[in-house]
């Protein structure tokens, strides 16, 4: 049992380290991409997937804001929820033996992003053409944008010490996510046995890009922590991942649905995330065997 726990903090520790030094460096961007993000028109999905790569839940916030107040059309924010992949980045790129496939995810999750992001800008026009009416209309609006941390995403240059403290409060709550994660992994595995647990694991294989799925959707850092963790651990494959990281909006979603009034134009985006999460989910998922 000792050996299970020591072993799950030993790996929530090498994450953390390095969790901070990839927030220290997001931290040093993040205010000029939420300023330029709104700045891009005809190619805005491209942009947005772009962005959305970034491992910060803050992206998928603004994009929220500014969708609601018309600055970007539907298919820029859905083409940033779709690519974005929140906390699970920095944790895939904390396991070596998860590196390499840490890019063809990335790389597909950024060209969906931007093919759906421009098919549901031609198909929904009225987005565009509410990005135009309200420009002028809300031009000279005050916006602040908080993160999961509440801490401001614009504003003045930082100091030195919100560069540091920022990521460092950050990447302590995502630690205990991981170590809480890590723990039920270990012991879960050191209480029932790896055999079992894989063996129930592979039974259901073919309905594991549902679960991650619905798991993904989930508006908190942990969803995708769960996804990439599952992953990590050889409990869900590669499709599987794909899909639940394709529906994690971090806490975009659950913005959207509190501050924008239009329900029906909320649960359409809402809707084509799951379908885009799950077709290619299963169709990754044949391809590669479920592995």
């Amino acid at each position: 049992m000792w050996h299970a726990i020591w072993h799950a903090l030993k790996e929530s520790l090498i994450s953390f380290v390095i969790i901070f030094v990839v927030y220290v460096i997001i931290e040093l961007v993040e205010n000029k991409v939420s300023n330029n993000l709104q700045k891009t028109k005809k190619f805005s999905p491209i942009f947005g997937a772009l962005y959305g790569l970034l491992p910060q839940c803050g992206f998928s916030v603004v994009a929220t804001d500014l969708f609601i107040k018309r600055h970007i059309t539907v298919g820029t924010l859905l083409a940033i929820y779709i690519a974005t992949s929140d906390e699970a980045l920095p944790l895939l790129l904390a396991n070596p033996d998860k590196i390499l496939l840490t890019l063809p995810l990335l790389a597909v999750k950024f060209i969906l992003a931007f093919i759906v992001g421009f098919v549901v800008d031609v198909i929904y026009t009225k987005s565009k053409k509410q990005v135009h009416h309200h420009e002028e209309e809300c031009k000279h609006e005050e916006e602040v944008h908080s993160g999961c941390c509440h801490h401001h995403i614009e504003g003045e240059k930082k100091s030195a010490k919100e560069i540091i403290l920022h990521p460092l409060f950050h990447s302590l709550k995502i630690f205990a996510y991981i170590l809480v994660i890590n723990l039920i992994f270990s012991i879960t595995i050191h209480l029932i046995g790896q055999d079992v647990i894989s063996n129930a694991l592979l039974s259901a294989k073919y309905f594991s890009p549902v679960i991650a799925t619905f798991v993904g959707l989930i508006p908190n850092c942990a969803a995708s922590m769960i996804v990439a963790e599952l992953f990590i651990k050889g409990s869900i494959g590669f499709g599987a991942c794909l899909a639940g990281l394709i529906c994690n909006a971090g806490l975009g979603l659950l913005f959207l649905f509190k501050d924008n009034k239009n329900k029906k134009e909320n649960l359409c985006i809402l809707l084509i995330l799951i379908c885009v999460a799950l077709i290619f989910g299963y169709v990754t998922s044949f391809i590669l065997g479920f592995k």
